[in-house]
This record gives C-alpha cells, structure tokens and sequence, in this order.
C-alpha cells in the first residue's frame, strides 16, 4: 500500500495541512511511528504525542486544536471523524494484504462441490460433497467444510475452521482460527440401565450476513430445526453457543459467554465476558449483562442493564455490593454489642 496525503484526503473529504505529495506506505500508532507511515489521533489524552512522533501524515479531528507546530517533516490531514477515518483505512489495509485467490494443493473438493470467483481454498482444506461456496471466499489451510454447506459471498474461514454438514453461512463473515460450526448439541437421556442415550442432533446453524466469531468458539447445531446466529453480531473468542439457541441481529457477546440450550436473545443485546446463559429462557431487546454475570431467568424489559450471579438490575446490585464489601465491620459491631451486652447483663 502507497498513498500520497492528497490522495488519502480524498477518500474522506480531508483538508491537508503540509505536503499534500507526502508518500506512505504503512499504518502506526503514534508513539511508534516510523517516517512513512500514517497514524491518527482522535483521543485528545493523546495530543501530547502528535509534537514528538515521527509519522509522516497524521488524520486528527477538523475541531482540534493544537497548541504548538508539530514537526516540519509531519504533514496533517484534518477530517470530520479521524476514528472513523482511520478505521476504514486499516480496512482497506487489511482487504490489500488478505486478498488471495486460487487453490492450493494438496487440498480435497469434492466433484460435486461449487465455488465463485475469485476464491481462495488453503492447503490441506476438505470440502464435501454438495458444498456451495460464493465469490470471494476466503478458506484458509485445514479447514474443514462438511457435505451440504452453504458460504456465502466474501466469507473468511481462518485456519482451522471445522464446519459441520448442512450449516448455512452468510455473506460478509469472518470466523476465526479453530471455532466449530455445527457440533453436535449436547443432548442425552437417562434410560433404565441408570446411564445416558445420546439424542441424534439432525439440526444445523445457519449464521446470516456480517457476523463475526472469534476463535476456539464452538455453536452446536439444533437437535431440530436451527441454531440462529442473527445478522450483524460479534462474538469474541472461547464462546459456547448451545444447541436452539437463537441471538438476534447486531448483538455482541464478549470472551468466554456460555449461552445454553434453546434461549433466545434479542437484538442489540450486549453480553459482558464470562456471562452465563440458562437454558430455555428469553433475553429482550438491548438488555446489557455485565460481565461474569448468570442470567437465570426471563429478562422482559427492553434495555435493562443487569449484574450479578444470579443477575438483577445493575443499580440495585451496586447497592448491595456496598453493604456485602461492609459485612465484616457490620459483624464487628455485633460481636461488639453482643459483648456489651453480656457484661451489663452480669452486673
């Protein structure tokens, strides 16, 4: 990647202030800043660092005012949103330095299995029989893909990746190294012989467009029908998603949330890490759980913030941490009481 200063204030409507032909060619942070890359500030804690970092091109804020010159060798470039600005251009980044195409060998396809334009399938991957996979996708050594799969346009697989038969996958998804799609739910009956009858799990996971799932995440397909990953959410790494669970659109689930068997969750749910889930149960619309926290019940109200195991409303727990992190002077002062009344009593 090489962009003059012009160039890249054009892409985001920028003024530049300094050499408008200054040439970069990598992305930094401010403090370890090389000549010739580009860095951004948009946290002003951080303006002390713009007058000693050595980036050639900085994007900061159109409103932010700097209250010395920074180095005659920076050039700026002044924008509506630097975050933001900033932020599409790592994708940019990004999209340049992943964007490979073609087939490695050895790999298995099948001779039933279809794949787009422009497709990258790494070195050692297996696809089924009756696998469909769009344009553009990404799937990286050692993945797997079971008979019956369906991926969706510009999808990424890292390495690793295990997708079980029959799950459908969306378009614009990313799923990291080593998360299973499509294991089977965790489904078992106690018979008369006092052990357990494993129950087939003949379901799928469909995941819709725009999702993405960190690594080392497990989704266990639906003993029927489907488990739901909803358009538009983020999943961290280490999340185990049951089987019949449903999560709607936009929600983010944060490391290490475990999530049991057919509950629902609503749209634009936040779920801290280290939550957990019970099983069969229905979290509304943009309820907010703080982290470690056990949800064990219906969440009804719409927007409700809870914390807690067993989680309640996140104000009435502060209230009560207050009087729980007092326990041991409260105990004291009754010990010391106790005392006092004993002694009165003996005289």
């Amino acid at each position: 990647m090489e962009y003059t200063a012009n160039q890249i204030a054009e892409l985001f409507n920028g003024e530049v202030e300094g050499n408008k032909n200054e040439i970069v060619n990598g992305l930094s942070s401010l403090e370890k800043a090389k000549t010739g890359t580009l860095s951004f500030l948009s946290n002003t804690l951080y303006t002390p660092l713009i007058y000693e970092t050595n980036a050639s091109v900085i994007i900061l804020n159109k409103n932010l005012v700097l209250d010395k010159p920074v180095k005659s060798t920076c050039t700026l470039i002044r924008v509506e949103d630097a975050y933001g600005s900033f932020a599409k251009l790592l994708d940019i980044y990004y999209k340049s330095t992943q964007n490979k195409i073609g087939i490695e060998q050895p790999c298995y396809i099948s001779k039933s299995a279809i794949y787009g334009e422009d497709c990258y399938i790494g070195a050692f991957a297996y696809l089924g029989e009756n696998v469909k996979i769009g344009n553009n996708v990404k799937i990286y050594p050692h993945c797997f893909i079971g008979d019956n799969v369906s991926i969706g346009d510009n999808t990424t697989l890292y390495s690793g990746v295990k997708v079980y038969y029959n799950c459908i996958i969306g378009m614009d998804c990313t799923i990291h190294a080593s998360t299973v799609i499509g294991s089977d739910g965790f489904g078992f009956a106690p018979n008369s012989e006092n052990n357990y009858k494993k129950v087939p799990q003949i379901g799928n996971v469909v995941i819709e467009d725009f999702v993405e799932i960190g690594s080392n995440t497990s989704i266990d397909r639906a003993t029927l029908g489907s488990t739901i990953i909803g358009k538009g959410v983020k999943m961290d790494n280490l999340i185990q998603i049951a089987h019949n669970v449903e999560i709607g659109e936009n929600t983010i689930l944060a490391g290490g949330v475990f999530v049991a068997g057919s509950s629902k969750i609503g749209k634009n749910v936040m779920i801290g890490g280290q939550a957990g889930v019970i099983g069969h149960i229905k979290i509304a619309d943009g309820v907010k759980i703080a982290g470690q926290s056990g949800v064990g019940k219906n969440v009804e109200k719409e927007g409700e913030t809870l914390q807690g195991s067993p989680a309640f409303p996140i104000g009435d727990y502060q209230r009560s941490y207050v009087l729980f992190r007092g326990l041991q002077k409260l105990n004291n002062r009754i010990s010391n009481l106790e005392a006092e009344i004993k002694k009165n009593l003996q005289h």
